[in-house]
């Protein structure tokens, strides 16, 4: 297969680009070529800016692929760039949208694919969702051959994934733990999560490019491993070596003193139980097995921030923010295993 990958060097797609190259497909990677450490050998770099459509036609004009996978499309415009680029040149055009737009809360804790979209909480989710939706009614009006792929929150070696974390300086969250001071976990802890390394999901997601059944349907793709927040957080200071200080304070608190928007993915994500049921992902990749606990994923992930020490940036904001919400909430710090 000759494979496009719009993106191909992000958080859940550096997983999936080598095992794709591995497995012999013929890859292409569309970006703009700052991410070169996480090109896999094999892989051919188109470089280009998928947000100027213009250059993007131009620079793909002759190029025709058995699948397009965008990795970076958020919004229905992006989306539709890609509809118009690709319509008549792609056998199969891969949307990663995002297990976030489903219903929240929702009504039954085990997740579908035929669990409703619904998210007023996040617009990042509402905007998923429209893509999901323009593409769907390209698909029935003119045959656009889309697969709608929903990650949930997938973490590999460039992540450290809690619910109040620093996206852009994930290393802080560690720095915290090894300095004594304390985290946040909302609620008290006991919600269900999952957590799936980005090595499992490639797995899946390789599967399904150029699979004729998967053309026309959504498909999400999580590990079978449900931890709650206390355990997720306990297995974090294992592998950072020090049992983290929490303090327990409800979301709806957190939203009251953060910033504007900054709760977002809180309320809009984290804070439900969320458990999949992945028998669609199963029945259409057979070997689909998601193999990589989290205990064992998150020592990978601080071992790869100790051996790139450029990367261990620590963000003063959040963290203030953190002292902030424990400061006004008023209540005393404790070991994590105090809840246990």
């Amino acid at each position: 297969m000759k494979v496009l990958f719009i993106g191909g060097t992000g958080l859940i797609s550096q997983a999936v680009s080598p095992l794709a190259v591995e497995q012999g497909i013929e890859l292409y990677l569309f970006n703009r070529g700052q991410r070169g450490e996480f090109v896999p050998d094999g892989a051919k770099v188109i470089q280009g800016d998928i947000r100027n459509p213009a250059e993007a036609a131009e620079v793909l004009r002759d190029y025709e692929f058995d699948v397009v996978v965008d990795w970076i499309a958020f919004t229905p415009e992006h989306v539709q760039t890609d509809i118009d680029l690709f319509t008549g040149k792609t056998k199969q055009y891969i949307f990663i949208s995002s297990a976030s737009a489903y219903q929240k809360p929702q009504r039954n804790y085990i997740i579908t694919e035929e669990t409703p979209l619904e998210n007023p909480y996040w617009e990042y989710s509402r905007n998923k969702i429209a893509c999901e939706q323009l593409l769907m009614e390209a698909h029935k009006n003119s045959g656009f051959p889309v697969t709608i792929v929903r990650p949930s929150h997938t973490y590999g070696n460039t992540a450290i994934p809690a619910a109040l974390t620093s996206g852009q300086h994930p290393w802080t969250l560690i720095d915290r733990i090894r300095r004594g001071l304390p985290l946040v976990i909302h609620g008290d802890g006991t919600s269900l999560w999952t957590l799936t390394h980005n090595s499992d999901f490639a797995k899946g997601f390789v599967g399904l490019l150029g699979h004729p059944e998967a053309i026309g349907e959504a498909i999400h793709i999580t590990s079978d491993e449900v931890l709650n927040w206390n355990q997720i957080y306990a297995a974090i200071g294992q592998a950072a070596g020090v049992e983290p200080k929490v303090v327990h304070i409800s979301t709806d608190f957190i939203t009251a003193f953060s910033p504007p928007g900054t709760a977002d993915g809180l309320i809009g994500d984290q804070a439900v139980s969320s458990v999949f049921d992945n028998r669609k992902i199963k029945r259409l990749v057979p070997d689909f097995q998601a193999a990589v606990p989290f205990s064992e994923g998150i020592k990978q992930s601080i071992a790869w921030f100790e051996a790139h020490p450029d990367q261990c940036t620590v963000d003063a904001e959040w963290s203030a923010l953190l002292d902030h919400l424990i400061e006004k909430h008023g209540v005393e710090a404790k070991p994590l295993s105090f809840y246990s």
